[in-house]
């Protein structure tokens, strides 16, 4: 199995016919004799594009005798040194092992400074060795740094897929031959390769080690992957962080036990809630008009706040007064929410740390920030962090969402206290309840490997990158509105204030008490920041008030339009919709969408017919295609200010909620299907057995054991006119059973008699 890496040679002489080229050309041919790729360049170019081969090569050989460097009329030296300087510098700045070697003919390592020459490998005289002799020399260095580029896991499965074992074990397609034997599975082997299909193994492979019980390469990499995260133990889960949320509790809560829950939290949580037999008391997050989720005040957390919330709950009451003695077994908090609000955890640990057992921060959306000084104390678990005195911390990472594992790969973190330290062998049992004993081995390489590229500085420069690209993004935006808004532009939800070049400081994107533009109200400085790689757009027609504009444009028609322009984004609502600069994100990528923006604001107020500018969508609802894409906006927009639906969103997730039951009892019997299907009109008071969550934003509004109120009954009766009114820009409703009898009705289950 062969890894391509070229050799990069970056020398101006290089195509030339002088003896210099001539030189440069024969080592380049030694190297490729030896079986080496080279790449041959013949400047540095643009500087921060060209150090991307990083990441491709396995060594650079730099020129130093390029003209530049010879004494004479108009040649500046001190030029050419700075270009070398600049050039290693963004190496360097992403790559620390990489070799980087000098070469020369008449110039030596003596007019070379000393910054530049700690940062080599090596240097090159040439002439003085033969080319053969230079390029093992060369090859044996970047062999070296290759040979160790793969992490632990990775390694181990690399060296099993081209072993050319027989498999005797699972899965049956016996490492690809069974899809070799139909045409169908012709085509599956062919689109998914060899060394994907040779990979995929079952658990029997020893030497592989065992996701199971963390031995062998498995364990070897787990405990990398808390070096590199600064954690004191780290666990691969490949199925998601729903899983892994679901070991974190079930390795620590009880049946009764009360739980202290970001009422913003991931259906998961609920779910553990569920299953674990918890009782739940909720903190609330502040919302917006836009229907953006803020942060949980402060003044929220405080043990006295957290004491009453107990005493209004009666179930949590009354776990309490049964055992007086126990304090709330974990703290549940979304530790960057959809749009991008993150917690300052040392503020959290001082207020909480011995006040209750584990603080579990669910940080799927920000595995990024621990190796960026710019998310100092934003984050749960990091290096140079004093650890707690008595509280466990749980950090719970989607690899695949922010990092680079492919999909479903996620990990556990565990940070100890000086008092509290975690069992392995009860934290496995949970982790065994809710893992697959055939794991795919895919999934555990690709959270091997995207730890290993966290590692710094290249992990810090990826996410320097992220942040660079999310704020040039933003910069280009107000760029566009100021030279071409012309009476309507999209906004990008953030600070008034951006930085005019650099990423800025943290204290850039800190959240300050009653801004503008953040309509959160009065929050304490410092405890809040916006992580900047998290951009939602704002399209016109609703402002962070609640207030309606005569003319608007709903989200959700733009996202349609650069879905079928081939743009996808991550999350839509009413008046916004939620773009991640991740560090895949590229130039290229936001350039489109600003493009593809600019194209929706022209084909707006030309009000293009939709049948031309939106075909895919006319053939599946041909009721459109007559429509402008002006008058379609102007349609829904006057549908949402009529109903006032900004105030219903709000308020249906800020409202008092009453439970009336343990989840886990209402869950029961919606098992023994002890319910009612009860019609939406006649819901108002009735306790759900199932969890209603509505998409966008796809937090739940209620769980098992809740009364439906007011404002979500009129929520509900919104959605279903809509739906009826605007098919295609339907509001979709987990939870909700559909039925048609001539007409569409809508139905909840309930516990009966409650």
């Amino acid at each position: 199995m062969k890894f391509r890496f070229p050799i990069v040679i970056i020398d101006e002489d290089f195509r030339t016919e002088n003896t210099s080229g001539s030189g440069i050309r024969a080592l380049a041919k030694a190297i490729e004799d030896e079986g080496m790729e080279v790449l041959g360049a013949t400047s540095y170019g643009d500087l921060s594009q060209f150090a991307q081969q990083q990441s491709r090569a396995s060594a650079f050989i730099l020129s130093i005798d390029d003209e530049e460097l010879a004494n004479g009329e108009g040649r500046d030296p001190d030029k050419a040194i700075n270009n070398l300087r600049g050039f290693i510098q963004e190496i360097r700045f992403k790559n620390a092992h990489i070799p980087i070697y000098l070469y020369g003919e008449t110039r030596t390592s003596s007019h070379i400074p000393n910054d530049i020459l700690r940062e080599l490998h090596g240097f090159i005289h040439m002439f003085e060795d033969t080319p053969e002799f230079v390029a093992r020399h060369i090859i044996r260095e970047a062999t070296s740094y290759t040979d160790g580029l793969a992490p632990p896991f990775f390694r181990a499965l690399i060296h099993y897929a081209k072993d050319g074992s027989y498999s005797w074990h699972c899965p049956g397609h016996s490492g690809g031959v069974a899809f070799l034997k139909s045409p169908v599975g012709q085509m599956f082997h062919q689109f998914f390769g060899e060394n994907m299909l040779r990979a995929d193994v079952c658990n029997a492979v020893e030497e592989l080690g065992q996701l199971l019980d963390h031995t062998g390469p498995v364990a070897a990499s787990e405990r990398n992957a808390a070096r590199i995260f600064s954690a004191d133990h780290c666990y691969f889960v490949t199925n998601g962080t729903s899983t892994s949320n679901k070991m974190v509790w079930h390795s620590t809560v009880a049946s009764g036990d009360i739980v202290v829950v970001d009422r913003n939290c991931h259906k998961s949580v609920l779910h553990s809630i569920i299953m674990t037999g918890a009782v739940p008391v909720f903190l609330m997050p502040t919302r917006n008009h836009l229907g953006i989720i803020g942060p949980i005040p402060l003044s929220e957390f405080t043990p006295e706040s957290i004491q009453k919330k107990i005493e209004a709950n009666p179930f949590a009451a009354a776990a309490q007064k049964r055992h007086p003695e126990r304090k709330p077994r974990i703290l549940t908090i979304t530790q960057s929410t959809y749009d991008g609000i993150i917690y300052n955890v040392e503020t959290l640990k001082e207020l909480l740390d011995g006040k209750i057992g584990t603080l579990h921060f669910d940080e799927a959306w920000l595995p990024h920030a621990t190796f960026h000084s710019f998310y100092r104390d934003m984050h749960a678990i990091g290096a140079d962090r004093p650890r707690p005195k008595e509280s466990m911390i749980f950090a719970t990472h989607s690899t695949h969402k922010l990092l680079a594992g492919i999909s479903q790969a996620s990990q556990i973190l565990v940070r100890e206290s000086e008092t509290q330290k975690l069992d392995r062998n009860i934290f496995n049992e949970a982790y065994l309840m809710h893992t697959s004993t055939s794991p795919q081995y895919a999934i555990i390489a690709s959270c091997d490997v995207a730890a290993a590229m966290m590692e710094p500085p290249g992990g810090t420069a990826l996410v320097e990158e992220s942040i660079m690209e999310a704020i040039n993004f933003r910069r280009a935006m107000r760029k566009v509105d100021d030279e071409w808004g012309a009476g309507w532009w999209f906004k990008v939800w953030g600070p008034d204030h951006l930085t005019e070049e650099g990423i800025g400081q943290q204290e850039d994107w800190i959240l300050g008490t009653d801004e503008d533009w953040h309509g959160f109200g009065d929050i304490v400085p410092g405890f809040n920041m916006l992580d900047p790689i998290k951009a939602t757009l704002i399209t016109p027609g609703l402002n962070v008030r609640g207030d309606f504009a005569e003319t608007g444009i709903p989200a959700s028609i733009v996202t349609r339009y650069l879905a079928e322009h081939g743009v996808i984004v991550e999350k839509t609502g009413l008046y916004s919709f939620f773009i991640m600069f991740t560090i895949g994100i590229t130039k290229g990528r936001w350039n489109t969408l600003v493009s593809a923006l600019q194209q929706f604001k022209d084909d707006y107020d030309k009000n293009q017919p939709l049948w031309r500018i939106l075909p895919d969508f006319c053939k599946e609802y041909p009721r459109y295609e007559g429509i402008g894409l002006k008058d379609l906006s102007q349609q829904i927009h006057d549908t949402y200010k009529k109903h006032d639906v900004a105030r219903v969103t709000t308020e249906m997730y800020t409202s008092t909620i009453q439970p009336a039951m343990k989840p886990s009892d209402a869950f029961d019997l919606m098992a023994h299907r002890e319910i009612d299907r009860v019609e939406i009109d006649k819901l108002e008071g009735r306790v759900t057995a199932v969890l209603l969550t509505p998409y966008p934003p796809g937090i739940p509004l209620l769980i098992p054991g809740e009364r439906f109120n007011k404002t979500i009954v009129e929520y509900l009766q919104f959605a279903r006119m809509f739906n009826e009114k605007f098919p295609g820009f339907d509001t979709d409703i987990h939870g909700l059973v559909e039925v048609e009898n001539g007409k569409r009705q809508y139905f909840v289950d309930c516990v009966r008699g409650v």
